[in-house]
């Protein structure tokens, strides 16, 4: 059997391969195969209907025939010679890190990091995951202002590119929602006419009326409708995770088009895996909970199929802290949406293993885990920039477990977040005096 590391090796021909900073429209235009056609178009009929399906499945094909036309000879090529069954293996490991982890007064960030990287990285991973290193206003990069730019307190794209000269690079796809200071919504706030539909808007609290408020499921307690003065008035903006954090519509085609743009973007600028940020709630529908939708598994295929023709040799993974069973439903059929999915459930059910001093709940799952193509894999990872996620044990371990799980992290001076639990003025579903109450009753100390 071939060794891993040199299977790594034998697949990683995009190393060093750049795309044309220009396109270059005298050579042939891609050729998109008619079953990935109609796959997409029948993606768009969900997602917008019959009647503009032509009209949107155009502009989907000229943006991957602009990104084409940007290809060298050599990575066309490669792409053509590309074995997805042979993208990972379990050698491979990815160091998730922010842009300014490493500092030094010389250099800027990203060179420190491209400096320290070469040195002590060479030979231990295969992939870096830079943390968003767009310029941004707040949640430490993702409430993006500018998709297309890097940081300037960060660095440049070269460093980025000399990084992706060396390793794997994981880039962020924060598409569920743009900064207040996004240029695409002030052209919002100003009137600008064709952008009053790439947000979900109301013109007064109450039009979103208690019930689908009730629904709605989100993981934060702040309001889930934050007010803006526009010049044509106030307006309240649909915010799943913070007043900063504008909640693109992709029920507006235009947003699907800016979205794809920026993917493939990405893509010539070094990116091998896109890590899709809280896609989970990329869809709204009133009356719904707004998660895990059908529309919302129908993009993640769409944005799939772009990938498979454009650029075959880059992953999707979806970041879904939800339960195992909805969470693994991003893999789809194994061969139609995500390569990989965060192993969400695996963190918790560790730290409960340690906790309780029994592996009875960790060995039982991990018996029935299953991916469900050779194009697929778990990532795997024990804590991230969010913590320990509790959603991917939902279902595996009962409420009680969860709960004691809680409790005794508390009791060892750690934090919870909390959640909204719906209405209009969310309550914490964990107050202070019944975290404190239950620690003592069960004798945590």
């Amino acid at each position: 059997m071939d060794d891993p590391w040199e299977r790594f090796n034998k697949i990683d021909e995009f190393r060093g391969l750049r795309y044309r900073l220009e396109p270059d429209y005298k050579k042939s235009l891609l050729d998109i195969p008619e079953s990935v056609k109609q796959r997409i178009r029948q993606r768009l009929v969900v997602l917008y209907g019959k009647e503009q399906v032509e009209e949107i499945y155009s502009q989907v094909a000229r943006i991957m025939r602009i990104h084409h036309a940007h290809a060298t000879r050599e990575i066309v090529e490669a792409e053509q010679n590309f074995d997805p069954t042979r993208r990972f293996t379990e050698r491979d490991v990815v160091l998730i890190t922010y842009g300014d982890l490493i500092l030094t007064e010389e250099r800027s960030p990203l060179r420190t990091l491209v400096d320290f990287a070469e040195v002590f990285f060479q030979g231990l991973i295969t992939t870096l995951h830079i943390l968003p290193f767009y310029p941004y206003s707040s949640d430490r990069g993702f409430s993006v202002i500018s998709y297309a730019e890097v940081d300037p307190h960060l660095g440049t794209w070269d460093e980025i590119a000399e990084l992706a000269s060396s390793f794997r690079l994981m880039f962020d796809g924060v598409f569920n929602h743009v900064s207040s200071k996004n240029r695409l919504f002030q052209k919002f706030l100003d009137g600008t006419p064709g952008f009053q539909d790439y947000f979900i808007t109301f013109e007064s609290e109450e039009a979103m009326n208690e019930e689908d408020l009730q629904h709605v499921f989100r993981p934060r307690t702040s309001p889930l409708l934050t007010e803006f003065y526009t010049i044509n008035g106030p307006r309240y903006v649909w915010t799943t995770f913070s007043p900063d954090q504008i909640d693109l519509n992709y029920r507006n085609p235009e947003v699907l088009y800016k979205v794809l743009g920026i993917l493939l973007y990405y893509v010539r600028r070094g990116a091998d895996i896109i890590r899709l940020d809280a896609v989970t709630y990329i869809w709204h529908e009133r009356g719904t909970s707004c998660a895990n939708l059908q529309q919302t598994h129908e993009v993640v295929k769409l944005i799939r199929d772009v990938l498979d023709v454009s650029a075959p040799h880059v992953a999707l993974i979806t970041e879904t802290n939800v339960p195992h069973k909805d969470n693994i439903a991003y893999f789809g059929n194994g061969s139609n949406e995500a390569q990989m999915v965060y192993n969400f459930a695996l963190p918790p059910l560790v730290l409960h293993t340690f906790q309780t001093g029994r592996a009875t709940a960790l060995s039982r799952w991990a018996a029935d885990l299953r991916a469900p193509s050779d194009m697929t894999c778990f990532f795997n990872f024990l804590d991230s920039h969010d913590g320990i996620g509790l959603m991917g044990v939902r279902g595996i371990l009962s409420e009680e477990e969860i709960e004691d799980m809680c409790d005794r992290v508390e009791a060892h001076g750690g934090f919870v977040s909390v959640k909204d639990n719906g209405g209009r003025h969310p309550e914490p579903l964990r107050t202070q005096q019944h975290m404190v109450q239950r620690a003592q009753q069960r004798g945590f100390r």
